[in-house]
């Protein structure tokens, strides 16, 4: 059958628009672009900071302004040195309230006393020895290293709206924490309430003798 001009020209469009439409809509050309490293490592600071890590892990410098994250310490968690923060044992009842001290980087309520943890890569006292996995389960399950058997981990750590970043963004913020300088700061481990009341009684100042 002899295929004249304006049917060949209708042809040849039809075949244009079927090898456009199966090429946009192939799995190759669906799929995000990956990041690269500096990519990640951007995202996640953008994360890290939009989502205020810096208010609670990082130690604080004063200023007229009030306290501000210390920039030479970025993320490393409650500092080792700092003596311990004052017992209010009445936090300890739910619906009372709870405390902060006053860089925010450890806080005492009903589950005790919990110390916001060293973030960067140092190997032995912070994430340094964590792995991708370690970190994005610990988020997702609010267990220490993603564990199954691990700790709680503790308020005010917001962990259940950050369960809800993608596996992108966790990935991303991983990156961008294994970036900063490693800070050795081993953070002290939680008080349990029970460790809190025995605290504060042994604080206590003892009865005046009557004479």
């Amino acid at each position: 059958m002899k295929i004249t001009k304006p049917k060949f020209s209708m042809l040849l469009v039809a075949l244009s628009v079927v090898v456009i439409y199966l090429s946009c809509n192939s799995p190759s050309m669906n799929q995000p672009k990956a990041m690269t490293k500096e990519e990640m490592i951007a995202r996640g600071k953008y994360l890290v900071t939009a989502g205020g890590c810096n208010d609670c892990h990082s130690p604080k410098v004063f200023t007229a302004q009030g306290p501000m994250p210390d920039t030479t310490k970025l993320l490393s968690g409650h500092p080792a040195e700092d003596p311990p923060m004052p017992i209010d044992t009445n936090t300890l009842h739910p619906g009372y309230g709870y405390l902060g001290a006053a860089d925010l980087t450890a806080w005492e309520g009903p589950w005790g006393i919990s110390y916001t943890a060293n973030l960067t890569a140092d190997s032995s006292t912070g994430t340094g020895a964590w792995t991708e996995d370690n970190f994005i389960n610990a988020l997702r399950k609010g267990k220490h290293l993603g564990l199954d058997g691990g700790r709680p981990i503790l308020p005010p750590m917001p962990w259940p709206f950050i369960s809800q970043y993608t596996d992108e963004d966790l990935k991303s913020i991983f990156a961008y924490l294994h970036s900063l300088p490693p800070i050795k700061n081993q953070v002290p481990a939680p008080v349990a309430p029970s460790d809190v009341m025995k605290m504060a009684m042994s604080n206590m100042p003892m009865p005046k003798k009557h004479k």
